[in-house]
């Protein structure tokens, strides 16, 4: 039996690829909250970019590798390539703020989770304990969407347990995925559920409703359901 539902666009026919910044003090714990957040994400369907901010600056080979004598050499762009990744280093002369790393550099995904920025303007999730006895870094004004802590605060936006990935995402695929929803496709074999990537979801979706909008009568299919017995 599948359960299917369509995903919808607005009505431009484009949805703006959503930014969640997760901002805090040093150690207060972005990066665990991050790899929650995204595990959360991916078992819901989604595809994920996360993009780190270093104010420091970054090498990200190592020193006699093919790629790092191709940079020392003087290339501008050096693209190691992969059957099962693909990096890009690139030379730039400013710092780019989100907006533009992702309309230049991040495709095919839902959403973009960054860890840093901030000062930019994007919502924002701050990660605050209260051991380290010190205070917020934004304010509801700043677009904070909400605060994982263990520490309650009263500043009108809403507070989540350090470890409430799934209240966290709860409250994200609310405000910003609902045009990002991956399709819900369930396939069960002799009463049995087999678990389906989301590639297979969407494959099973684009046939089942090509097929089925073909019909008289079924232009504009919701909900599909098989039974083959």
């Amino acid at each position: 039996m599948f359960h299917h539902s369509i995903f919808r666009h607005c009505g431009n026919g484009s949805v703006m690829l959503p930014i969640v910044s997760i901002v805090g003090t040093s150690d207060s714990g972005k990066t665990t909250l991050i790899e929650k957040l995204v595990a959360e994400l991916v078992r819901r369907g989604y595809r994920v970019a996360t993009i780190k901010h270093d104010v420091h600056g970054f090498e990200v080979d190592r020193e006699g590798k093919d790629s790092w004598r191709h940079k020392q050499a003087g290339a501008h762009t050096v693209v190691i390539s992969s059957p099962q990744k693909l990096a890009i280093i690139r030379d730039v002369d400013h710092d780019a703020d989100l907006g533009e790393v992702r309309d230049k550099y991040i495709q095919d995904v839902d959403i973009i989770l960054s860890e840093g920025f901030k000062r930019n303007l994007q919502p924002k999730i701050e990660v605050f304990r209260k051991e380290m006895r010190r205070e917020l870094l934004c304010t509801k004004e700043d677009n904070l969407l909400a605060i994982a802590t263990n520490q309650p605060f009263d500043i009108g936006v809403p507070c989540f347990g350090l470890d409430d990935a799934r209240g966290l995402i709860d409250l994200v695929e609310e405000k910003f995925l609902r045009e990002r929803k991956p399709p819900q496709v369930r396939l069960k074999v002799n009463g049995k559920e087999i678990a389906l990537s989301p590639f297979v979801q969407k494959s099973i979706q684009g046939t089942v409703r090509g097929m089925v909008s073909s019909l008289k009568g079924c232009e504009s299919p919701e909900k599909v359901e098989i039974q083959i017995e």
